[in-house]
């Protein structure tokens, strides 16, 4: 019996993550396999600069997982986060003449318009929905309202060019489709945060290793996506700056660490051990770790549109390694103010593994299962056989379907560099068998003037005059 499965890849800073697991009926999630590779010589803030490296890496973890699933991989799930990743708002308007009711039509034309949009070096890779104006009201759905004005309001999330192009011609190069490439952030929304939190409105803040992700939600929709380019490893370098490797920096983070330390339990006298003849006094310790911490904080606060902050019922919902910190929520309640704070150490859908760290969930492999359960095609391909001698007829041909592209605006998947491709050819055939109607149309338009005109020439009126006065003298003779 051939194998299906899922399988998705996060590009992480600190390191490369595949996974291929199922989907059950019930929604959980049954993981098959988990590999990593090292990404700190490919990936900056996620995003790939070295991309060689990379291609190695994304080969290195397709063969891994093939030698545990004994079969061929067709297919992946990507993620697409990291530096310059940005949110703008933009705000298209149509201007009716006279009362007019809106068509689906409509709401089309005003998303074409937004997804026109050009920024400077910038790519869309998504555009949400705010809400629309119909006149001085405002509607999710106005198909249907009469009204003079309608007003479209979005939100586009855009990415660097170049940093669109790299991760696409790294796939292409490494020989891998790309089933569904999707906005990590709304991914690992999708898969962590509550329908409660997103309706009453919350921040969900992804600390990473080089990043800290912001996403705000209110009424069920995303309002605001913001990349800090600050992680748990500037923690790691202040703390090197004591004279020290950033290994044991970093060992030393992870033992001593806290995010909040009340000054009436820091021990002045006290030394903390970097090895057995170097030592660091505890308070210039706490300090250093807390001082980047209040940093981080403070940027993701500011983050945060002035007119949501009154509106986080849902509260504060931290993720990603950085949240395993000890008193991180101390330290975002004494900044924000906000009460309501959790910690996302796993997913909301039920995750069974062979894997202990998937048993034992920190919040770093969030993202990627976010990832695994946007995915619905099946990626498994031909059974990887011992028996070379096998004969072709008895090797099994699967047949993959590919995924529907036909409306994902405000869904968190972006266009691949194909896709987008292969999308504005065929909007460029549209425009000109457009232009060619109303060229047709102009022209029997012109035919038709000018045949009026021949007809109501003065030499032609005289003829028809004349041909009228006889008709009439004959037929009156005639009586």
């Amino acid at each position: 019996m051939l194998q299906e499965f899922i399988v998705a890849i996060e590009l992480g800073s600190s390191k490369m993550t595949g996974i291929a697991g199922k989907k059950n009926l019930d929604g959980s999630l049954s993981v098959l396999a988990v590999v990593k590779e090292d990404s700190t010589s490919s990936i900056r803030k996620g995003v790939v600069y070295n991309m060689d490296k990379t291609v190695q890496g994304l080969q290195s973890i397709v063969k891994k997982l093939e030698n545990v699933l004994k079969t061929k991989i067709t297919k992946v799930y990507v993620g697409v986060g990291g530096q310059s990743i940005r949110s703008v708002r933009n705000v298209i308007v149509k201007d009716m003449q006279g009362a007019t009711i809106v068509t689906q039509a409509m709401i089309n034309e005003l998303m074409d318009g937004n997804r026109s949009m050009s920024y400077p070096e910038q790519e869309i890779l998504d555009a949400i929905t705010q809400e629309y104006k119909v006149d001085q009201q405002y509607q999710l759905d106005p198909v249907g309202i009469e009204c003079t004005r309608l007003e479209g309001n979005f939100l586009n999330i855009l990415w660097r060019k170049a940093f669109y192009r790299n991760i696409n011609k790294c796939f292409a190069t490494a020989n891998l489709p790309i089933a569904e490439m999707h906005l990590a952030p709304l991914a690992l929304a999708d898969s962590v945060l509550t329908e409660a939190e997103k309706r009453a409105g919350s921040v969900l803040v992804d600390l990473g290793a080089d990043t800290t992700t912001v996403s705000v939600y209110y009424k069920n929709i995303l309002r605001h996506l913001a990349v800090i380019p600050l992680g748990s490893n500037n923690i790691t370098k202040d703390i090197a700056s004591l004279q020290m490797e950033e290994h044991e920096a970093e060992a030393m983070k992870l033992k001593y660490g806290s995010a909040f330390t009340d000054n009436n339990d820091i021990d002045s006298t006290l030394m903390l051990p970097i090895d057995a003849e170097r030592s660091v006094e505890s308070r210039k310790f706490v300090e250093i770790v807390e001082g980047r911490v209040e940093e981080i904080v403070e940027n993701v606060w500011f983050q945060v549109p002035n007119e949501y902050v009154d509106k986080l019922l849902g509260g504060i919902v931290l993720t990603g390694g950085g949240s395993n910190m000890k008193n991180i929520e101390r330290a975002f309640r004494n900044h924000t103010r906000v009460e309501k704070i959790r910690v996302a150490k796993t997913i909301i859908p039920t995750v069974t593994a062979q894997h202990g760290e998937l048993n034992n969930p920190d919040g770093t492999m969030n993202t990627v299962l976010g990832l695994l359960a946007k995915g619905e095609l099946n990626c498994a391909g031909e059974e990887i056989r011992t028996d070379l001698f096998a004969p072709d007829d008895q090797k099994p041909t699967v047949v993959v379907n590919e995924p529907s592209r036909q409306q994902t605006s405000g869904r968190g998947i972006v266009q691949t560099e194909a896709e987008k491709q292969k999308a504005e050819e065929e909007a460029a055939r549209r425009r000109e068998e457009e232009e060619a109607r109303q060229r047709e149309e102009a022209e029997e338009e012109a035919r038709h003037q000018e045949e009026l005109r021949r007809q109501n020439a003065p030499g032609k009126k005289f003829m028809r005059s004349l041909r009228k006065f006889i008709d009439t003298i004959v037929n009156g003779d005639d009586e």
